[in-house]
């Protein structure tokens, strides 16, 4: 059965120093955005791809993602104001598809994140259909906190979840509308996932390749990445 890939690009370039959305910025040639739907593009057994952009910003990502497409058909969904209110607006336009059971897994990519490839899309896709739920995880550094009056940080490893994150699509889109009903607003998708359901979520090893494009400086690390 298919699967479904939603891309967010709904932020801003505020941090990165931008006047213009940040998935909007050049990277090796080409729109940052740019590399995410051609991985997208690049994964079997995808039905459906949703890019989730600001209302303002919708004419330039449809120019952008334009020649990537060929024959293939991309849903542009205007996103909210938080990143779970574009989830939650990307799920809305799958939600007949997944009642149909035409829709299997949900996979959804942080648009910032250029370098995640079609080999991690297939993988976390392919986990999600076997137990649930899949987030990409690198081991971090662990940390030393200097104010005595926060909370202590966990012992042990210290792990960082990344995107994309899949997970089988009935369970998600119930999730999120029980998330609604409540008034819940999840930080990533697997927490709004882990609040309304007892899927398990699976880790599935990534990179440090796989980073998030906030600052200027990562569009350079991005690009030499890319070259190396």
């Amino acid at each position: 059965m298919p699967a479904a890939i939603v891309v967010l690009a709904a932020g801003s370039g505020s941090r990165v120093g931008a006047e213009t959305n940040k998935v909007l910025l050049p990277l090796a040639g080409r729109p940052l955005l740019a590399w995410s739907i051609q991985a997208a593009l690049e994964v079997p057994d995808v039905r459906t791809l949703v890019l989730v952009g600001r209302a303002a910003d919708r004419a330039a990502l449809e120019r952008e993602v334009a020649p990537l497409l060929g024959d293939r058909e991309l849903l542009l969904v205007d996103g909210g104001e938080t990143r779970h209110a574009s989830e939650d607006a990307a799920l809305a336009v799958l939600a007949p598809a997944v009642e149909a059971g035409d829709i299997d897994v949900v996979a959804i990519h942080d648009g910032a994140r250029p370098l995640a490839g079609a080999e991690l899309f297939t993988r976390v896709i392919e986990t999600a259909r076997e137990h649930g739920a899949a987030v990409p995880t690198l081991d971090l550094p662990a940390l030393a906190d200097r104010d005595p009056g926060s909370p202590a940080l966990p012992d042990g490893p210290v792990v960082g979840v990344q995107t994309p994150q899949a997970f089988r699509a009935r369970p998600l889109l119930d999730a999120y509308r029980a998330a609604d009903a409540d008034g819940f607003d999840a930080t990533d998708t697997a927490g709004c996932l882990a609040r309304y359901s007892d899927l398990p979520v699976v880790a599935v090893p990534a990179g440090p390749t796989n980073l998030k494009v906030t600052y200027a400086e990562d569009i350079a690390l991005a690009e030499a990445l890319l070259n190396d």
